[in-house]
């Protein structure tokens, strides 16, 4: 269901200037229209409301999540929040906005046309790693792990779906469909179409070439008799003790972006092929 858009908040990339005055733009256009605007940082201005990266201060404040810069930057708005408040990405200073749906020049038409209910939602699957006492933030893209020591190749043992696969092996990517495009796809991984329900299992330097590994999106735990840094959508760090089990389920809710035009592959489209 379409809902009209009546409060928006605006979270740009870090240190760039293009983005900065773009957020500055749409933030006094939307409030011509008696939108209510919010900033996150670093986004700031002395005319519009600013809220701390804490969710809980604007989670009933908002109707949509306006990502300027790139990939990294629509990845950090989605775990900015773990709700289903939609995203609309704008690709400012990004390499090539994988995630996004337009482009800078664009942004007229693009407002006019969500203020009008000219959209629809493109709902993702996210996923999420978990310690016995320990949640860690939700990922669009993929959960990584990787060798701490690099001295000494770690053996990797997967449990999905009542099998147990264990390896020698630098790390292992968890990707979702729409993180297929990301990390997974530089070692090798398979590119799969972003609407798929499912999830990719992709070892980095497997000892014995274990290939990559698609699998529904049901639990998987993973334990290295090695130190592991896990790595959300390549931003947030976190170490991982030697024999401690990461458990990675499916986020209960789904990332929701908001698009203006129907595509076959979009993510495939923007990286070139």
């Amino acid at each position: 269901m379409i809902k009209k858009i009546e409060r928006v908040a605006i979270i740009t990339k870090n240190r760039n200037n293009t983005a900065y005055e773009a957020s500055e733009y749409i933030a006094k256009m939307l409030s011509r229209k008696s939108i209510k605007v919010s900033c996150i940082p670093p986004f700031e201005t002395s005319n519009f409301k600013n809220n701390s990266s804490n969710f809980t201060s604007v989670v009933n404040e908002i109707d949509l999540i306006i990502a300027l810069g790139g990939d990294g930057t629509t990845l950090r708005a989605f775990r900015f929040h773990p709700s289903d408040i939609p995203v609309f990405s704008i690709n400012v200073g990004g390499t090539r906005g994988i995630l996004s749906e337009i482009k800078l020049d664009q942004i007229d038409y693009a407002l006019d046309a969500i203020l009008n209910g000219s959209y629809y939602y493109d709902e993702r699957i996210r996923i999420q790693a978990s310690l016995t006492n320990k949640l860690f933030p939700p990922g669009l893209n993929d959960i990584l792990l990787f060798r701490t020591n690099l001295t000494r190749t770690p053996t990797v043992t997967v449990k999905f779906r009542d099998g147990v696969v264990s390896q020698r092996m630098d790390g292992i990517i968890i990707s979702t469909s729409t993180g297929s495009t990301g990390h997974s796809i530089s070692v090798g991984g398979p590119l799969l179409h972003e609407e798929l329900n499912c999830l990719i299992i992709t070892p980095i330097a497997s000892i014995n070439k274990l290939p990559s590994i698609i699998i529904p999106p049901e639990e998987i735990e993973i334990y290295s008799n090695n130190k592991m840094d896990l790595i959300i959508d390549g931003q947030d760090k976190f170490l991982v003790e030697e024999g401690s089990t990461i458990k990675i389920t499916r986020f209960p809710i789904n990332a929701r972006f908001i698009r203006l035009t129907k595509k076959g592959f979009r993510q495939l489209e923007k990286l070139g092929f």
